[in-house]
């Protein structure tokens, strides 16, 4: 017999059906016994008479929670059950998959143990129903973005994970042996995108893994994440790429809002509220300006940067001046940016570039890209690269290639962000972290 979800059970009323998942509940009453079993789909009630089979009730007694079960029975109304107003009638019963008892984790328990135990245990925390969600969250918001995407005549591109030079400044890298030779794992796919508008290929994005070899314990850090970037060619400033950004997330957060609304709402407790565009747009000269009115004195070591406490003040400042949860900090000095950023051709100082700040937490950075060779490799010199090393970067740019840019966004921290969960953690199907490579 094939296997019903649980969630289509009330198109089979009357029916002989099978049904296989978690053992969630037991209820083992004098006369009866009642199941509750868990699918991907729900949950359904089934009910048992000890009298019809002693043997068996026995072998149900003794099957521990969270075991995977596989059941038959007929489908009947009935509306005093609270899950769905049905319920199954047993007639067959096999553990197709036993559970040990006591479990080190119990996905129904109210009371959570810490996040590090829970990520030991990340298989059985993710049978939680929120975590669960979660992920059907990241799966729309994807499916929304490459929607979007393919609809502006995107091209997907894959670009390599080892290097065999640094894709950003040279800090934060993971070295690995590469035979005879070292190699580097991809901090972006950046000179990949643009190697493609080098290519012609106008549009591409990507959805891939990144890697930073940062050693930071925040909330907000990991070593490996999903990076969501995007390069466009033909643009006039970094303006066309925030828009399309912009464009892009209010499409994203109206499709997971028209796909979850009410699952976010019972389970994450918030009321998921689609952005409004455009986005309000504030300089790095005026943020500092804000930020002094409100006074907020960023750490010495951030000269020329703006640490988290000052993305939450700003953040805070937004929401109460335009009642915006995103804002874009555009046009940082050419100290705190990479080479390849173009810069303003009046304040040559600053760069064409802009973090997107969502709820007080940064989630994107993108610019405009500098496309002249000979200007490139004199900013790669002042920022003290070796040319030789990224000679093969440099060559994109010597045939021709148009006026570009992009951006690179992190996936987990769109989902804590949108969720408004506590922790990066949280958000990501198993965290990799400085003191984390298990499971």
């Amino acid at each position: 017999m094939e296997r019903t979800k649980i969630a289509d059970l009330r198109q089979h009323i009357g029916e002989k059906v099978k049904v296989q998942g978690f053992l969630q509940t037991l209820r083992d009453q004098k006369k009866m016994q009642f199941l509750i079993l868990r699918d991907l789909s729900g949950l359904v009630q089934v009910a048992f008479w000890k009298a019809n089979d002693p043997a068996l009730a026995e072998k149900i007694s003794a099957t521990p929670t969270e075991s995977v079960v596989s059941v038959t029975g007929t489908v009947v109304d009935n509306p005093i059950v609270k899950l769905g107003g049905l319920e199954i009638q047993l007639e067959t019963y096999e553990v197709i998959g036993p559970a040990e008892a006591p479990i080190p984790l119990d996905p129904t328990a109210e009371a959570l143990p810490s996040i590090d135990y829970r990520l030991d245990w990340r298989f059985l925390d993710m049978r939680r129903p929120p975590v669960t969600l979660l992920f059907k969250v990241q799966t729309t918001a994807e499916a929304a973005f490459r929607e979007y995407w393919l609809k502006h005549d995107f091209i997907e591109i894959h670009s390599p994970k080892l290097m065999g030079s640094p894709s950003e400044s040279g800090a934060e890298l993971f070295e690995v042996q590469y035979f005879e030779t070292k190699a580097y794992l991809a901090q972006s796919p950046q000179f990949y995108k643009q190697m493609a508008m080098a290519a012609g290929f106008e549009r591409v994005f990507e959805i891939g893994p990144v890697f930073r070899a940062d050693p930071s314990f925040t909330s907000r850090h990991m070593t490996e994440f999903t990076g969501i970037d995007m390069e466009i060619s033909y643009i006039e400033s970094h303006e066309d790429v925030m828009r399309f950004l912009e464009n892009m997330l209010q499409y994203v957060y109206q499709r997971v809002k028209d796909a979850h609304d009410e699952e976010i709402k019972q389970h994450f407790g918030v009321d998921l509220r689609v952005p409004s565009v455009p986005f309000p747009r504030i300089t790095m000269a005026q943020a500092l300006e804000i930020l002094k009115e409100v006074g907020y004195q960023i750490p010495p070591e951030k000269k020329g940067d703006i640490d988290p406490g000052g993305e939450r003040a700003l953040a805070d400042y937004i929401k109460r001046t335009y009642d915006h949860d995103f804002f874009y900090l555009i046009d940082w000095p050419i100290s705190v940016r990479p080479f390849y950023h173009m810069r303003h051709a009046d304040q040559p100082h600053l760069t064409k570039s802009f973090d997107l700040i969502a709820n007080g937490t940064e989630i994107v950075t993108g610019a405009q890209r500098e496309h002249r060779y000979e200007i490139l490799r004199q900013q790669a010199i002042e920022k003290g690269l070796s040319i030789q090393s990224i000679q093969f970067y440099l060559d994109f740019f010597r045939y021709g290639c148009p006026p570009h840019g992009g951006f690179g966004l992190g996936l987990s921290r769109l989902l804590m962000v949108m969720l408004n969960l506590p922790n990066i953690r949280e958000a990501v199907f198993l965290f990799r972290g400085p003191n984390r490579l298990h499971p």
